[in-house]
C-alpha cells in the first residue's frame, strides 16, 4: 500500500495540472485477499492490489469524468486533459452548482494491522478447522474468507482534502450434503474478532436441521428472520427509497412521506457510519464529512441522504453520501443501523404456535419498487415452528411482500444485533418476528 504522504502529494500535484474551472480527484486502493474453498478443498487462494485515479472536472455547468490507474506525472495529466475533454463535449447540466468545500472528516479508527497482515496461511488454517469439523458430520464445506485493507483519498481545487485507511474481513459458509445446507457468517474490521469456529456450528447445526424437508402451501404466515435476512429487507429500503436521487425525483416511498409513519413504532432505522460495531469511511467519494441522518424514527419518515448535486438540486446540504462520481445511482446509505428491540431468539421462537425460522434471503428483486414490494427466496435454513419449538425443515420459499408492510408488522425484536455486509453495504440489525408475512407461487 502507498503511504498517505506519498497519495496526497500525487493528488495536489495532479490540480496544478489541470486548466479546468474545478478540479476533483479520487484516489482508491485495495490489497485483496481471498481463499475459496468447495467441497472441503480450496480452490482458490489469491491476492489482488490495484489502485485506480479518477478526475472530475468542471467547465461552468458541463462536467467530465475520467479513470486512469496510472499515477506517475504523465498518468495524473492525461486522465485530467481526458476530463477536461469529455466536459467539453457534454451538455450542461442546469442543476450542476459547484464541487464541494469541505472541512477535515472526523478521524476514525478503521485500520487493524493484523487484519492487514493477515496471510494466505492464516486463511487456510481458519478454512481447515471448518472444513475439518464439517467432516465429523459428513458434510461438504463451501464459502470463502476475505479480507483487504483500502485507502481512499480526495482533494478538489476548493481545498477539500481527506484521507481513510482501513480493514476489513469477511468470512462466509455454506456447509451442505445432498440439498441439505446452513450458513453463517462474520465481519468485522479487525479479523481477529471473527469466530470460525462458532460460525462453523451454527451454520452446521442448520444443514443437519435441513434434511427431509417439507413442503409449506403460499399463503401469509408468521416469521422469524434471522439478521441476514433482516439485512435483506432493509438493503433494498436503501436502495429503493433513502437516497437523495429517487427522493427528489419523486420515486422514491418516503417522497412527500416526511413526517408520516410508514412503518411499525418499533422501527427506526439511522444512517451511522461511527457506530462503534462497524466503522464506516468518515467521508463521501467527493470529501464530504458523512452525517448521522435518522431516515425512519418510531416509524415516521424522517429523512434521506444526498450528495453535493442532489442537496443542491433540492435546497439543503450534503449528508456526505456521494458514491463513485460516474456512477448512475446518486447517493444512498452504507452505514444502516437498526434500533433492538427487547426479546431473544428463543423467546421469539417459543411465543409462536405456527410459523417458519428463515435464515436469509436470495436472488431478491423489485416488483413494485414504490410500494417496497420485493419477490426472492428463502435459503440455507427454513425450519417450521410448532407450539413454540422448531419440528423439521421447510423446502425454500418464495416471499412476495413489501417490506413497509413487513415492518408494520414487526411483534417482537431482539435486543442483541448482528452486522450484515451486503452489496458494498453494512447494516447492524437485530433479528425480528414479523406477522403476516406472504408466500407466494415459485
Amino acid at each position: 500500500m502507498i503511504e498517505k504522504d506519498k497519495i496526497t502529494e500525487i493528488l495536489h500535484k495532479g490540480l496544478k495540472f489541470s486548466k479546468a474551472e474545478q478540479t476533483e480527484l479520487l484516489w482508491l486502493e485495495e490489497d485483496f485477499n481471498y481463499t475459496g474453498f468447495t467441497q472441503n478443498s480450496i480452490f482458490n487462494n489469491i491476492s489482488r492490489y490495484d489502485h485506480i485515479l479518477m478526475a472530475r472536472t468542471t467547465l461552468g455547468k458541463r462536467i467530465g469524468v475520467s479513470v486512469s490507474n496510472r499515477i506517475d506525472d504523465a498518468g495524473v495529466g492525461k486522465v485530467i486533459k481526458e476530463a477536461i475533454e469529455i466536459a467539453q463535449n457534454q451538455n450542461e447540466d442546469e442543476d450542476f452548482v459547484s464541487l464541494p468545500q469541505s472541512n477535515p472528516a472526523p478521524l476514525v479508527k478503521g485500520f487493524h494491522k493484523k487484519t492487514s497482515d493477515f496471510s494466505p496461511s492464516d486463511r487456510v488454517k481458519v478454512v481447515e478447522r471448518i472444513v475439518k469439523e464439517c467432516e465429523k458430520e459428513k458434510l461438504k464445506a463451501f464459502g470463502a474468507f476475505e479480507t483487504k485493507t483500502e485507502s481512499i483519498a480526495v482533494v478538489n481545487s476548493l481545498g477539500t482534502e481527506q484521507f481513510f485507511k482501513g480493514t476489513q474481513a469477511h468470512l462466509t459458509m455454506t456447509p451442505a450434503s445432498n440439498g441439505a445446507s446452513g450458513w453463517a457468517q462474520g465481519f468485522n474490521r479487525d479479523v481477529n474478532k471473527i469466530d470460525a469456529e462458532k460460525l462453523a456450528q451454527t451454520a452446521i447445526r442448520k444443514a443437519i436441521m435441513s434434511k427431509t424437508p417439507i413442503e409449506l402451501p403460499p399463503g401469509e404466515y408468521t416469521v422469524i428472520l434471522e439478521e441476514a435476512a433482516v439485512a435483506s429487507l432493509l438493503l433494498f429500503l436503501g436502495f429503493l427509497g433513502f437516497g437523495g436521487k429517487t427522493f427528489s425525483e419523486g420515486r422514491s416511498f418516503m417522497s412527500n412521506k416526511i413526517g408520516e409513519k410508514i412503518t411499525g413504532e418499533n422501527v427506526t432505522v439511522v444512517e451511522d457510519p461511527f457506530d462503534p460495531e462497524m466503522i464506516g469511511v468518515p467521508f463521501d467519494y467527493e470529501g464530504v464529512p458523512k452525517k448521522r441522518v435518522t431516515l425512519i424514527e418510531n416509524g415516521v419518515a424522517r429523512g434521506v441522504v444526498y450528495n453535493s448535486y442532489y442537496a443542491n438540486k433540492f435546497g439543503t446540504q450534503s449528508t456526505g453520501h456521494a458514491l463513485k462520481p460516474n456512477n448512475p445511482f446518486g447517493p444512498y446509505p452504507k452505514n444502516m443501523v437498526m434500533a433492538p428491540g427487547d426479546s431473544s431468539m428463543e423467546e421469539m421462537i417459543s411465543s409462536t404456535d405456527s410459523g417458519i425460522l428463515i435464515t436469509r434471503l436470495w436472488y431478491i428483486n423489485y416488483l413494485n419498487p414504490m410500494k417496497t414490494m420485493i419477490t426472492g427466496t428463502t435459503r440455507d435454513g427454513t425450519f417450521l415452528i410448532e407450539n413454540g419449538k422448531i419440528t423439521q425443515a421447510v423446502k425454500n420459499m418464495r416471499i412476495g411482500q413489501s417490506i413497509l408492510e413487513a415492518f408494520s408488522n414487526i411483534e417482537l425484536m431482539a435486543k442483541t444485533r448482528r452486522v450484515c455486509p451486503q452489496f458494498g453495504v453494512v447494516m447492524l440489525v437485530p433479528a425480528m418476528k414479523i406477522s403476516k408475512f406472504k408466500f407466494i407461487e415459485q
